[in-house]
């Protein structure tokens, strides 16, 4: 029963770290596999104002942002993401046990492995008082699909995958003067996954490979807090957003080693109850918002993740196969944007930003599943006021992401006399991403 291990190592690792944009081998508009999109007013001017700023499109980055509204307040948004990148096999080997290293063979090269992706996002702010306002905004975090070919090289680390994070955040947001504003809420995540890979047969390449496929889900609670202050000349705000500690329950499904292998009866298998526990990262949100002008308004904003949380994959009720760990090893890490709001006039904003996000990745922890590079997003957005309580929200950008080598070794059927050790050695090339996106935003 031992020598399924790689069963629950790859389809629980694919379950749990594979979060990524929906966009280019994930991390399209963020780094590693957090989605940053959660307004379209954000993405118009690269991230750069949003803990700052009061509103209720605000709120994903600081609850504080409704305090102090005047009246109630809603907004929603749709996102699309364009992902484009080459994911190339440099000399990935396979080392079956008392065997030399052999090529992995197949595809040499995926084009566009993650498929183009829809975020939407929204919410609402309704004031309770002169001091207190209540708000809800919902989002998708972590979300994306991809889907590797069959005989693709990368196969015994990815295949078909699907990953969804619905994110529901209430806040209250206290007033104490006009100019100060503190709130705070939980974040109720659920979290759901489908998810597939391959595994090679331990004992002869010329027996077929072996499939495995994994469902999960789960219910996890997080929680945000933070401050705003206002005033004629600038806007400063200041926010926490916790780590999640995620639990996923499932069922691993291991089939497709051939009866011809005589191991077969005991790495073909179906567990149910399977799960996997990991944490996301923290974040700290600074930004000011300077008011230089009745017309301009200069941006900039910091964020520092703490993604040091997410250090291994903790992997349990597998029956025989034991408790098992896997080690991540990601590091925490900055990403810095400044941009601009300019009202051409009283009805009509444009706007624009730049934003340099780093990857918590270094060199021998990156994967096919989360190959990742720092990147530089550029962005433009407009805002149109159709009347006095009706905004029309627009954005496009462009991430450009860096080139970086897939090297993480891997192993199927770890610690057990058959393992088989996988030495990735592939390269992420060609990457970047489009976003386009549009909404509005509502005042009564």
């Amino acid at each position: 029963m031992g020598i399924a291990k790689t069963g629950a190592r790859n389809g629980m690792l694919l379950a749990t770290v594979a979060f990524a944009a929906t966009g280019v081998a994930g991390r399209a508009h963020a780094a590693a596999f957090y989605l940053q999109e959660q307004s379209v007013k954000a993405v118009g001017r690269a991230f750069s104002g949003e803990v700052s700023e009061r509103g209720a499109e605000q709120m994903w980055w600081n609850p504080a942002a409704i305090g102090g509204i005047s009246a109630p307040q809603a907004y929603f948004g749709l996102n699309a993401i364009i992902p484009r990148a080459n994911s190339t096999n440099v000399n990935t080997l396979l080392v079956r046990p008392g065997g030399a290293p052999a090529p992995v063979g197949g595809a040499q090269v995926e084009h566009n492995p993650i498929n183009n992706g829809f975020l939407p996002s929204g919410g609402f702010a309704i004031p309770i008082n002169e001091r207190f306002t209540f708000g809800l905004t919902a989002t998708s975090p972590y979300s994306f699909t991809t889907d590797y070919a069959a005989d693709s090289w990368a196969r015994y680390d990815a295949d078909k995958t699907r990953l969804r994070t619905y994110d529901i955040q209430p806040v209250i947001a206290w007033s104490p003067s006009p100019a100060l504003s503190i709130g705070a809420g939980p974040n109720i995540e659920y979290v759901t996954a489908t998810l597939s890979n391959y595994l090679p047969d331990p004992l002869s390449p010329l027996l077929p490979d072996g499939h495995q496929s994994l469902k999960g889900d789960g219910w996890n609670v997080g929680w945000s807090m933070g401050f705003q202050y206002h005033d004629e000349l600038v806007d400063i705000g200041v926010s926490y957003k916790s780590s999640v500690h995620h639990r996923l329950k499932g069922s691993l499904i291991i089939n497709g080693i051939s009866a011809a292998d005589p191991l077969a009866p005991a790495i073909n298998q179906n567990i149910q109850g399977a799960a996997a526990r990991f944490d996301t990262p923290w974040q700290v949100n600074a930004g000011v918002r300077l008011h230089a002008t009745d017309q301009v308004t200069l941006n900039a904003q910091v964020t520092r993740f703490g993604w040091d949380k997410f250090d291994a994959i903790y992997l349990s009720n597998l029956g025989a196969l034991g408790n098992q760990a896997i080690p991540e090893n990601y590091g925490n890490t900055w990403s810095y944007a400044v941009g601009v709001d300019y009202a051409v006039t009283p009805a009509w904003t444009v706007r624009g930003g730049v934003q340099r996000d780093l990857s918590p990745i270094s060199a021998g922890n990156r994967d096919p599943r989360v190959p990742d590079g720092n990147r530089w997003n550029f962005a433009l957005g407009t805002s149109y006021a159709v009347t006095k309580h009706f905004t029309i929200d627009a954005a496009a950008s462009y991430d450009k992401i860096k080139s970086e080598n897939i090297d993480k070794i891997e192993a199927a059927y770890p610690g057990q006399p058959i393992q088989t050790v996988i030495l990735t050695s592939g390269r992420l090339h060609d990457a970047s991403a489009l976003v386009f996106g549009l909404g509005g935003r509502i005042s009564f």
